[in-house]
Protein backbone atom coordinates (compact mmCIF):
# COMPACT_ATOMS: atom_id res chain seq x y z
CA UNK A 1 0.00 0.00 0.00
CA UNK A 2 1.31 3.67 -0.79
CA UNK A 3 2.12 5.85 1.77
CA UNK A 4 -0.35 8.40 2.33
CA UNK A 5 0.05 12.15 0.52
CA UNK A 6 -1.51 14.51 1.74
CA UNK A 7 -2.92 17.97 0.28
CA UNK A 8 -4.64 20.64 2.30
CA UNK A 9 -6.70 22.66 1.14
CA UNK A 10 -7.72 25.83 2.63
CA UNK A 11 -10.51 28.14 2.33
CA UNK A 12 -9.81 31.47 4.11
CA UNK A 13 -12.22 33.79 6.00
CA UNK A 14 -11.60 35.81 9.53
CA UNK A 15 -15.05 34.35 10.41
CA UNK A 16 -14.93 30.77 9.39
CA UNK A 17 -11.95 29.25 7.42
CA UNK A 18 -12.82 26.01 6.15
CA UNK A 19 -10.21 23.27 5.51
CA UNK A 20 -10.08 19.99 4.09
CA UNK A 21 -7.43 17.05 3.54
CA UNK A 22 -7.63 14.30 0.98
CA UNK A 23 -5.45 11.44 0.07
CA UNK A 24 -3.80 11.04 -3.52
CA UNK A 25 -1.75 8.26 -3.15
CA UNK A 26 -4.18 6.24 -4.26
CA UNK A 27 -6.36 5.59 -7.51
CA UNK A 28 -8.85 8.21 -6.56
CA UNK A 29 -8.83 11.02 -4.37
CA UNK A 30 -9.87 9.92 -0.50
CA UNK A 31 -11.14 12.77 2.29
CA UNK A 32 -9.30 12.75 5.14
CA UNK A 33 -10.26 15.13 7.43
CA UNK A 34 -12.30 18.52 6.48
CA UNK A 35 -13.88 21.08 9.20
CA UNK A 36 -13.71 24.93 10.15
CA UNK A 37 -11.54 26.85 12.12
CA UNK A 38 -13.68 29.78 13.90
CA UNK A 39 -12.71 33.26 15.22
CA UNK A 40 -15.27 34.57 17.43
CA UNK A 41 -16.73 37.79 16.07
CA UNK A 42 -16.46 39.76 19.60
CA UNK A 43 -12.45 39.53 19.62
CA UNK A 44 -10.12 41.85 18.93
CA UNK A 45 -8.48 41.29 15.63
CA UNK A 46 -5.23 40.37 17.49
CA UNK A 47 -7.06 37.35 19.04
CA UNK A 48 -9.22 36.44 15.91
CA UNK A 49 -5.96 35.73 13.80
CA UNK A 50 -4.33 33.58 16.54
CA UNK A 51 -6.97 31.63 16.71
CA UNK A 52 -7.15 30.97 13.16
CA UNK A 53 -3.18 30.37 13.25
CA UNK A 54 -3.40 28.00 16.05
CA UNK A 55 -6.22 26.51 14.74
CA UNK A 56 -4.19 25.44 11.20
CA UNK A 57 -1.03 24.58 13.28
CA UNK A 58 -3.19 22.23 15.18
CA UNK A 59 -4.23 20.77 11.74
CA UNK A 60 -0.76 20.53 10.37
CA UNK A 61 0.93 18.93 13.99
CA UNK A 62 -1.47 16.30 13.13
CA UNK A 63 -1.40 15.31 9.56
CA UNK A 64 1.50 14.74 7.70
CA UNK A 65 0.76 17.16 4.37
CA UNK A 66 2.71 17.38 1.86
CA UNK A 67 1.44 20.64 0.00
CA UNK A 68 -1.07 23.00 0.94
CA UNK A 69 -3.48 24.95 -1.46
CA UNK A 70 -5.53 27.91 -0.76
CA UNK A 71 -8.14 29.92 -2.41
CA UNK A 72 -6.58 33.14 -3.88
CA UNK A 73 -7.19 36.78 -2.59
CA UNK A 74 -10.00 38.39 -4.22
CA UNK A 75 -11.54 41.59 -3.98
CA UNK A 76 -14.60 43.51 -5.22
CA UNK A 77 -14.58 47.29 -5.31
CA UNK A 78 -17.20 47.43 -3.53
CA UNK A 79 -15.53 46.10 -0.28
CA UNK A 80 -12.10 46.77 0.08
CA UNK A 81 -12.43 46.52 3.40
CA UNK A 82 -13.71 42.73 3.47
CA UNK A 83 -10.40 42.23 1.12
CA UNK A 84 -7.79 43.52 4.11
CA UNK A 85 -9.54 41.76 6.50
CA UNK A 86 -9.47 38.54 4.47
CA UNK A 87 -5.34 39.68 3.64
CA UNK A 88 -5.03 39.28 7.76
CA UNK A 89 -6.84 35.73 7.89
CA UNK A 90 -4.21 34.52 4.55
CA UNK A 91 -1.40 36.03 6.53
CA UNK A 92 -1.41 34.34 9.30
CA UNK A 93 -2.31 31.36 7.41
CA UNK A 94 1.04 31.11 5.04
CA UNK A 95 3.08 31.82 8.39
CA UNK A 96 1.46 28.85 9.72
CA UNK A 97 2.48 27.07 6.73
CA UNK A 98 5.95 28.66 6.19
CA UNK A 99 6.58 27.83 9.93
CA UNK A 100 6.01 23.63 8.93
CA UNK A 101 7.74 24.09 5.95
CA UNK A 102 5.51 23.76 3.61
CA UNK A 103 4.64 25.54 -0.14
CA UNK A 104 1.18 27.17 -0.16
CA UNK A 105 -0.16 27.19 -3.83
CA UNK A 106 -2.81 29.93 -4.26
CA UNK A 107 -5.86 28.94 -6.89
CA UNK A 108 -8.46 31.46 -8.43
CA UNK A 109 -12.02 30.38 -6.88
CA UNK A 110 -13.09 31.00 -10.70
CA UNK A 111 -9.99 28.18 -11.79
CA UNK A 112 -11.04 25.84 -8.86
CA UNK A 113 -15.09 26.02 -9.99
CA UNK A 114 -13.78 25.60 -13.75
CA UNK A 115 -11.94 22.50 -12.32
CA UNK A 116 -14.78 21.03 -10.43
CA UNK A 117 -17.99 21.89 -11.75
CA UNK A 118 -16.73 23.12 -15.16
CA UNK A 119 -18.85 26.71 -14.78
CA UNK A 120 -16.21 29.13 -12.91
CA UNK A 121 -19.58 31.05 -11.57
CA UNK A 122 -20.69 28.06 -10.18
CA UNK A 123 -23.08 28.24 -6.89
CA UNK A 124 -22.09 26.93 -3.65
CA UNK A 125 -24.27 24.40 -3.52
CA UNK A 126 -22.76 23.21 -7.27
CA UNK A 127 -19.43 23.11 -5.87
CA UNK A 128 -20.96 20.72 -2.63
CA UNK A 129 -22.44 18.79 -5.27
CA UNK A 130 -19.18 18.33 -7.11
CA UNK A 131 -17.46 17.43 -4.25
CA UNK A 132 -19.73 14.66 -3.21
CA UNK A 133 -18.88 13.04 -6.66
CA UNK A 134 -15.61 13.24 -6.84
CA UNK A 135 -14.89 12.07 -3.47
CA UNK A 136 -17.66 9.60 -3.02
CA UNK A 137 -19.08 10.64 -0.15
CA UNK A 138 -22.54 10.19 1.40
CA UNK A 139 -23.55 13.36 2.66
CA UNK A 140 -22.75 17.06 1.15
CA UNK A 141 -19.83 18.97 2.80
CA UNK A 142 -21.35 21.22 4.99
CA UNK A 143 -20.79 24.21 5.71
CA UNK A 144 -19.98 25.70 2.41
CA UNK A 145 -16.40 26.63 3.23
CA UNK A 146 -15.70 23.27 3.94
CA UNK A 147 -16.76 21.69 0.42
CA UNK A 148 -14.64 25.23 -1.30
CA UNK A 149 -11.78 24.04 0.99
CA UNK A 150 -11.87 20.09 -0.52
CA UNK A 151 -12.67 21.73 -3.93
CA UNK A 152 -9.38 23.55 -3.52
CA UNK A 153 -7.10 20.43 -2.48
CA UNK A 154 -8.75 18.29 -5.57
CA UNK A 155 -7.96 21.65 -7.47
CA UNK A 156 -4.27 21.49 -7.26
CA UNK A 157 -4.23 17.64 -7.03
CA UNK A 158 -5.76 17.20 -10.46
CA UNK A 159 -3.60 20.70 -11.83
CA UNK A 160 -0.53 19.12 -10.66
CA UNK A 161 -0.81 15.83 -12.75
CA UNK A 162 -0.98 17.69 -15.41
CA UNK A 163 2.22 17.57 -17.85
CA UNK A 164 4.17 20.74 -17.96
CA UNK A 165 3.29 21.68 -21.31
CA UNK A 166 0.19 21.90 -20.63
CA UNK A 167 0.06 24.18 -17.35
Amino acid sequence: MNEPKLILGIDPGLNITGYGIVDVSGPTPQLVEAGVLRSKRRDDLSLRLKSIHDGLVDVLSSFDCHAIAIEELYSHYDRPTTAIMMGHARGVLYLAAGQNGLPIHPYAATQVKIMLTGNGRAGKQQVQQAITRHLNLSVVPDPPDVADALAIALCHFYLSQRPASLT
